[in-house]
């Protein structure tokens, strides 16, 4: 969760966001996988995570007014993950090869105009309103999260990040940096002093998942 810059009350707009949706999945659904009663959820996983996400958003704007974030969040269990996503950080799914795969879809004015072919990938680049959004916690009504359920990719990584990250350095530098190190934390550490050596002028969030082979 990447609180907003420009708006009030984004720091805690995130933190709300993370505390509401990890808050709402242990008590949902984790009782049922050890066994506690209930024996399964009522809701569907992507229910859970859909009303989660809309709790979040509703606090937020109780306890936040004016404030904002983005919401990226993967779920796995056995073989299929489950996303929700609001907002401009992103989930990339990365092979053993280094084949680099979006999971979301940015809910920004720059990729809407992109994918409305009003503008190129180069233009979109350095657009000078890159960093707008059009969907966000705490932003706006009404409000839906994106929510997808997916196999498993058969090994690699799945890397869960901030446009701190992405925004400069490229997918394939992600890639080789995540490949080559030896564990996910150094991993971890070597894409946030990477996005830092590009000049880091926004926050740095990397979050990365090892995928059984």
């Amino acid at each position: 969760a990447d609180g907003m810059g420009g708006h009030r009350h984004g720091e805690i707009a995130s933190g709300i966001a993370v505390r509401t949706l990890a808050a709402s999945v242990m008590r949902k659904i984790y009782p049922s996988l050890f066994g506690i009663y209930p024996a399964s959820p009522e809701e569907s996983i992507q229910e859970i995570l859909q009303n989660s996400v809309q709790e979040a958003h509703s606090l937020i704007r109780k306890e936040a007014p004016g404030g904002g974030t983005t919401l990226t969040t993967v779920r796995v269990v056995g073989d299929r993950l489950t996303l929700a996503h609001v907002g401009d950080s992103r989930a990339y799914a990365i092979s053993p090869e280094g084949e680099v795969r979006l999971l979301t879809r940015d809910h920004s004015l720059v990729m809407r105009l992109l994918e409305l072919g009003q503008i190129t990938a180069e233009e979109a680049a350095d657009h000078p309103q890159r960093n707008v959004l059009y969907r966000a916690l705490g932003q706006g009504e009404p409000f839906e999260a994106d929510i997808s359920t997916q196999p498993i990719p058969e090994g690699g990584w799945i890397l869960l990040c901030s446009d701190g990250l992405w925004g400069l350095v490229p997918e394939k530098e992600m890639a080789d940096i995540v490949r080559s190190s030896p564990t996910l934390k150094t991993a971890s550490q070597r894409l946030v002093d990477a996005a830092n050596e590009a000049g880091g002028p926004d926050n740095i969030t990397a979050i990365l998942i090892r995928l059984p082979d």
